[in-house]
């Protein structure tokens, strides 16, 4: 490609963490800055969000009559370095005095694209509407003498492509969505966007309820996919959710990568999980063992992570198929526990009172212990050289802190069953999860093999409780389960495996389906893709309560071979390679444009 092409990438979430696009781009452009030199990511100017990630510093030469002829306008230009692992030159628009041309902008885009926003709000649809025609103007500006190409994410950014195309900007364009507004809406609603071709009918886009909302927002996705040179999408699932709603298929498929380099080798993965794993048992210790007794050596841990989207994420699913499996290993008498973490921030009220009186007595108890470390490490060490009963407690421990310790234990026994969420919530009981775990049986009793526990906080590393940060709670887990029914991408299967953590994906996850192929799981997979894609949902349920079933019978060797496995497929999402693919759609708009 031309060394003198110059590459805007245009996002809403430049410098602005809303959702995962944020992640995406900051995390390639080491990848893409060594092979593209002149690359410029564009952004909204929000000081008091991006105060300790972007650095201001004065224009180059060749970019300055086109911040002042734009600057008369309205639109003033914030050259800088966003503070990344490398960081990336950027130009965040301040469109405040700009905003005030929102009604010829909304005017033009009615008589253009038939955008219908009248009814729209500023925050929710015209703030970035605006922002994206100024990132167009100002691209236009720079196209007069530059070859340019401008990459434009989402529905947010796509006003800005919009505004190109209606005045037939020399830019080359390319455009990428992550995930349609339709699509998401209707999954978020229980619709089976992938059952027919029909599914677009079932929605009224001209229902008040969509008219202020979805429907301006799936306009300007749609002409910005029809009209972009080259249109993209982050997986083959979406790139069909695409075809069905925006009448286009991807060009190019654009799968998201990781920074593999920044992630532990499998050595390393090995000795956090130890450490991890033993600080989740820790946590176990004063959850349940207030109200009973299991064998923590001969148990499992598995989790699901993501935002609050019951069916999106398949949190439904997950959750019935526990069901099932505990009746099994009930009926079994398996020996066996399973621990089914929920990490997904909820609108919390509080730690649990019970929850916080027990953990603050096991610290206590925890603590009388370490006083005693040295003392006990001595009389231990003596028992086992000298051929003494090790289950002599009164010489081991002494009666002094027997006594110290039963006291304190009185006050730690519960009587009942242990909560199922750690908080206090404000909807409890009507809370969408805490009602499935009792419909399907997950009590939390003592004879159940399956224990579920709603976490619905973020994992912040600092939280009273747990204390793990995302990625430590992760390492010390056995299995993540990820049975998601919309999942454009999904990056945390992949997380999950890069840190050498096995997991569950589904054929309707961007990823599953990209590493699917036929599915035909070999022995250790290391990440199990269950199929979805024209399955019923009971037919779901069963496949994801066999992998959990069969999983929780593996050895602790071929737990290992499957972790093994989970970080060799992650390796393969490295952006190093995923990279080409946005150099490839590069290319075939540079050569469509004739630049």
């Amino acid at each position: 490609m031309d060394n003198n092409i110059y590459l805007f990438e245009i996002s809403w979430e430049v410098c602005n963490k809303v959702g995962g696009i944020y992640t995406v781009i900051k995390s390639k452009t080491a990848d893409v800055k060594a092979i593209f030199g002149k690359y410029f990511a564009v952004g909204p100017y929000f000081p008091e969000k991006h105060a300790s990630e972007f650095v201001e510093e004065k224009a180059p030469e060749e970019f300055l009559k086109a911040f002042e002829s734009v600057k008369k306008e309205g639109i003033e230009c914030h050259y800088g370095k966003w503070l990344t692992d490398v960081d990336i030159d950027a130009v965040l628009i301040d469109f405040s005095r700009f905003a005030s041309r929102k009604n010829d902008i909304k005017e033009e885009l009615w008589n253009n694209f038939k955008v219908d926003s009248l009814y729209t709000s500023y925050f929710d649809f015209d703030e970035p509407v605006i922002w994206a025609y100024a990132a167009g103007r100002l691209v236009e500006e720079l196209s007069r003498e530059k070859k340019v190409i401008a990459h434009c994410h989402e529905w947010l950014a796509g006003a800005a492509l919009l505004y190109l195309k209606s005045r037939k900007a020399k830019a080359a364009t390319v455009f990428t969505t992550h995930a349609t507004v339709l699509g998401r809406s209707l999954s978020g609603a229980g619709v089976d966007i992938y059952e027919s071709y029909e599914s677009k009918e079932k929605v009224d886009l001209d229902k008040p309820e969509y008219r202020s909302s979805i429907a301006p927002k799936h306009r300007v996705e749609e002409q910005a996919a029809k009209s972009a040179d080259v249109f993209t999408t982050v997986s083959e699932i979406t790139s069909i959710e695409a075809e069905r709603f925006l009448g286009r298929k991807a060009d190019v498929l654009l799968l998201n990568g990781l920074n593999i380099g920044k992630f532990p080798t499998f050595e390393e993965a090995s000795i956090k999980h130890h450490l991890f794993k033993g600080k989740i048992k820790e946590f176990l210790l004063y959850y349940f063992f207030p109200y009973y007794n299991f064998d923590l050596d001969n148990t499992l841990l598995y989790f699901l992570a993501g935002r609050y989207e019951f069916r999106a994420k398949g949190i439904d699913t997950f959750i019935q198929a526990l069901g099932e499996l505990n009746r099994r290993l009930i009926a079994e008498k398996s020996g066996r526990t399973i621990i089914a973490f929920f990490w997904v921030p909820a609108n919390v009220q509080g730690i649990k009172h019970e929850l916080a009186e027990s953990r603050t007595v096991f610290k206590d108890v925890k603590d009388s212990i370490t006083d005693e470390h040295d003392i006990l490490m001595e009389r231990l060490l003596t028992s086992i050289i000298s051929g003494r009963s090790i289950c002599d407690e009164t010489y081991l421990l002494g009666k002094s802190l027997i006594s110290e310790v039963k006291r304190k234990l009185l006050r730690f026994k519960r009587s009942g069953t242990p909560p199922l969420t750690t908080h206090n919530l404000r909807n409890e009981d009507s809370d969408e999860i805490l009602s499935a775990f009792r419909s399907a049986g997950l009590l939390n009793k003592a004879e159940d093999r399956v224990k579920v526990i709603l976490y619905p906080t973020y994992l912040t590393g600092a939280d009273n409780l747990i204390d793990l940060s995302y990625y430590e709670a992760m390492q010390g887990s056995h299995l993540g389960v990820f049975p998601s029914f919309y999942e454009p991408w999904g990056y945390t299967p992949v997380e999950a495996a890069a840190l050498g953590v096995s997991s569950v994906t589904t054929d309707l996850a961007g990823f599953g389906r990209y590493i699917c192929k036929s599915c035909q799981l070999k022995k250790n997979p290391g990440i199990f893709v269950i199929k979805r894609f024209g399955k019923s949902y009971d037919e779901v349920v069963k496949e994801i309560a066999k992998v959990l079933y069969e999983f929780a019978a593996l050895s602790a060797q071929d737990r290992i071979k499957n972790k093994i496995e989970a970080k060799r497929i992650a390796s393969v999402t490295d952006w190093k390679y995923m990279v080409k693919n946005y150099f490839k759609a590069y290319e075939l708009a540079v050569r469509k444009r004739g630049l």
